[in-house]
């Protein structure tokens, strides 16, 4: 379905050597978005080519922006469709991911395409804010990471509850991110977290910016509020 050499072109651009099994769980990952998208509303991004490098090439760039040890932990918060932590999972299999959505649907696809592709991966049907005071899964994770699901200020409140005291919130977001990330200092501080690095790159005409956030202390325990409050209060 997708244009392999055109994958592994970019691959190549992010430091990244795929190998020709790799390439094929790619493919069938395309395949499976681009049939369940059909059912359930997944992506806006069904061109061959533009999965190539708005999904799979833009999830990868994340291990340009920040150094991930062997054998990490992940969890992708508000995945949607496995993006970033599906191509990171097949990328690097030995990190463990966690993926987390409040959609039910989601996370059958999500399964679907891990059983499918023998990735692993656990899917958690669960809210953000939810998912963050539970003790399993609270300051567990190496990494936390999100693309493209609210501003930082928000965002920060639902990721870095996850992250262990040491560990990284690594936020996806678009290039003009200057402004936002000004906006979100209080909140980043408050959680925790310290701004590390603003890595931005561009593939084609994607202009990205990749936000690392360091964990330099424990997440006071009334954070995150409820959805409610996140959103009509940011910090």
């Amino acid at each position: 379905m997708i244009e392999q050499p055109l994958l592994q072109q970019f691959a190549n651009q992010l430091g990244v050597t795929l190998s020709q099994q790799q390439l094929d769980q790619f493919d069938r990952y395309a395949q499976l978005l681009v049939e369940w998208n059909e059912k359930i509303n997944l992506t806006a991004i069904v061109d061959p080519r533009e999965i190539v490098i708005k999904h799979f090439a833009d999830s990868i760039s994340f291990l340009k922006a920040v150094s991930v040890p062997e054998g990490s932990s992940l969890i992708d918060i508000g995945t949607g469709a496995g993006f970033p932590s599906t191509p990171l999972a097949i990328v690097r299999p030995d990190l463990k991911v966690t993926q987390l959505d409040s959609l039910n649907k989601r996370v059958l696809f999500l399964q679907e395409v891990s059983d499918q592709l023998g990735l692993g991966i656990q899917t958690i049907h669960q809210r953000a804010e939810d998912g963050g005071r539970d003790t399993v899964l609270r300051e567990k994770f190496d990494f936390a990471t999100a693309r493209a699901v609210a501003n930082m200020q928000t965002l920060s409140e639902y990721c870095l509850p996850y992250v262990k005291p040491g560990g990284y919130f690594v936020a996806m977001k678009g290039y003009e991110i200057e402004e936002e990330l000004e906006q979100a200092k209080k909140a980043i501080r408050t959680l925790g977290g310290k701004t590390e690095a603003v890595e931005k790159f561009q593939l084609e005409d994607n202009s990205r910016a990749i936000i690392v956030v360091k964990k330099i202390s424990q997440t006071p325990p009334k954070y995150p509020r409820n959805a409610g409050k996140i959103k009509k209060s940011p910090l």
